[in-house]
């Protein structure tokens, strides 16, 4: 008897080279031939034209990736030896210990004076998961009341492995899978996706607030980039399902939601209306939440059925109390309102005001620079006006995207969408700048994207972030990581300060408009300038935020300039422009006919 034929059709292995270019490569006109356009692809330049698959390169290029991130957890972290409150290293290490050693229904109200927690569901369960594993290694660690402000370097060590382990369980891979949907799309090769993939995970910014600072954004970014993958590998109820996980990490991916939104409605009415999916994605995202919230709400369950009080110095949740109808303590399902609020209550602070400490963004900026001091106004009022200024900027991105949702315009609209939140909304921090860098620099894997006109505005974006983050990264006593970091990125990636290889073409030969080399150069100048004066020079008695002041004006000024350029690709890329014109001239030969 024969054996039955398989329908398995073995895939079929991409040749290094196949594709076109994206611009890594350059060719003298003479002899024709070929060179590394920058010096990251010089680096690959040995295994160019190999039959070499991405399984070899890329252990290699994440052991190199993995070198960086750990010397650089070498130096200080936020708050080392700096009492009372220690910084975002105590924060995340005492959210470790609260989660493992109090009822769920105290995590939202315990100590809230004291690094209260202030983060979505899943940062609780993920504290309560890497606090049950340093538990185990040494109980000292997670001692509630007792470990506060620790600074012993096991505890470091541990720390910073949890956040390297963090990062390479969900954000490269993602980056990975998200990076290889992008070369699929635009026909890019293995080694030309290889050289994009490296110069993503070598990202300065993320780098120095993770592994230096100390954070878990990458976590978040990672949920955000298997958004992206699964939007344009065309699995939209997947995409929702990673987007909630990436909300509920941290708040801040809301920045992306308005386009997420726009993108995910866009291709349920556009070409033409489609219910069933429109159906599928609101409760496929409605049941994502329900999950992300259950083991809260189980915890309560447990909490409740077991008489466990709440903290003596609890109170109602303020949206609780904003309730315009009377609820009753006795109701059975009163304790999950009461936790759902107070979670919502602390994860969203209003209260806190405008902004919290210096950032590079349009209030920060008119209020520091002394144009117009905002404490002089009503918070309520600020606050609206940040919600008003906040949707005209990300309207028009988020009407592309929703009129013409296509899968090579979702990065412009989430850059341009997350720079306008960045630069227009509420209680934006230094390390919100890591948003709208993340779809910008995966324009590098996408056609085009390591030529000069791309290759340049992208390293312009990332470069200027670093040099905002600056005078939070010299509290933490990083400055030598912080230049180690950010020269090496721009000269693996031709750009200023320390190479111009990125500026050399013409328009016509792929490189950028005169006026944005004008730009582009004037800005590194003030930031090389800056530097110089930051470090020789103190700053006057009567004006000792004058350096910090200027950084936060300049870096506001050009990320407004980022913004307007995201903004512009999208409209380029959209073909808005050309169904313009031929409107226009449907219209003009109309009235010749009449």
């Amino acid at each position: 008897m024969s054996p039955q034929p398989s329908s398995h059709r073995p895939r079929r292995r991409r040749p290094a080279e196949a594709g076109s270019s994206n611009g890594a490569i350059t060719t003298t006109s003479a002899a024709q031939h070929e060179r590394p356009a920058f010096p990251l692809v010089a680096f690959f330049w040995p295994i160019k034209g190999a039959n070499i698959t991405q399984w070899v390169t890329l252990p290699c290029i994440l052991m190199i990736a993995f070198l960086f991130r750990w010397c650089t957890a070498l130096w200080p972290y936020s708050g080392y030896r700096k009492p009372p409150m220690h910084g975002d290293f105590e924060a995340q290490r005492h959210w470790m210990e609260l989660t493992i050693s109090l009822p769920v229904t105290h995590w939202y109200f315990h100590d809230l004076e004291w690094w209260g927690l202030d983060y979505p569901p899943l940062t609780a369960y993920h504290s309560w998961l890497l606090g049950q594993v340093g538990s185990f290694l040494n109980p000292s660690w997670f001692r509630l009341y007792l470990s506060r402000g620790l600074d012993d370097q096991g505890l470091k060590v541990f720390m910073r492995a949890t956040v390297a382990a963090s990062e390479y369980l969900v954000y490269v891979p993602a980056a990975v899978l998200c990076v290889r949907q992008l070369a699929r799309q635009s026909n890019i090769n293995i080694w030309e996706a290889s050289i994009a993939l490296t110069a993503i995970l070598m990202q300065p910014a993320t780098v120095l607030i993770d592994h230096g600072h100390f954070q878990y954004n990458t976590v978040m970014l990672g949920f955000m980039l298997t958004t992206i993958a699964s939007m344009l590998a065309g699995r939209p109820l997947w995409s929702c399902v990673f987007f909630v996980g990436a909300l509920g990490f941290k708040q801040m991916a809301l920045f992306y939601a308005p386009a997420v939104a726009a993108y995910l409605a866009g291709i349920c009415f556009f070409p033409k209306l489609d219910i069933p999916r429109f159906v599928g994605i609101a409760v496929i995202t409605l049941a994502s939440f329900a999950v992300l919230f259950l083991p809260l709400l189980l915890g309560t369950a447990y909490d409740t059925y077991r008489n466990a009080p709440l903290p003596a110095d609890a109170v109602t949740p303020p949206l609780l109390s904003a309730i315009p109808f009377s609820l009753s303590e006795k109701v059975w399902y009163y304790p999950y309102i009461f936790q759902l609020t107070q979670a919502i209550h602390r994860i969203f602070p209003f209260a806190r005001g405008l902004f919290e400490d210096k950032v590079a963004n349009l209030w920060c900026a008119v209020h520091s620079s002394g144009i117009h001091k905002l404490h002089n106004y009503d918070s309520a009022l600020l606050s609206r006006a940040a919600l008003g200024l906040t949707l005209a900027s990300i309207l028009p991105p988020c009407a592309l995207i929703f009129f013409k949702p296509r899968k090579e315009l979702i990065l412009y609209a989430f850059a341009a969408t997350s720079w306008g939140f960045f630069l227009c909304s509420y209680q934006v921090h230094e390390k919100n700048v890591l948003l709208p860098l993340l779809p910008m620099t995966l324009l590098l894997a996408t056609e085009g994207g390591m030529k000069p006109s791309t290759r340049a505005w992208v390293g312009f974006a990332n470069i200027l972030a670093c040099w905002t983050l600056f005078p939070l990264l010299v509290k933490d006593e990083l400055r030598i990581p912080y230049f180690v970091l950010t020269g090496l990125w721009a000269y693996l990636m031709g750009l200023p300060p320390v190479d111009i290889s990125a500026y050399k073409l013409s328009r016509s030969e792929g490189g950028l408009h005169i006026i944005s080399k004008v730009i582009h150069f004037g800005i590194y100048a003030v930031m090389v300038a800056w530097h110089v004066a930051e470090a020789a020079l103190a700053p006057p008695e009567n004006k000792p935020d004058l350096w910090v002041v200027a950084n936060v004006c300049f870096g506001a000024a050009g990320f407004g300039i980022c913004y307007f350029w995201c903004l512009w690709r999208l409209v380029e890329e959209s073909g808005i422009l050309y169904d313009m014109r031929l409107l226009k001239r449907k219209a003009q030969e109309g009235k010749k006919m009449q």
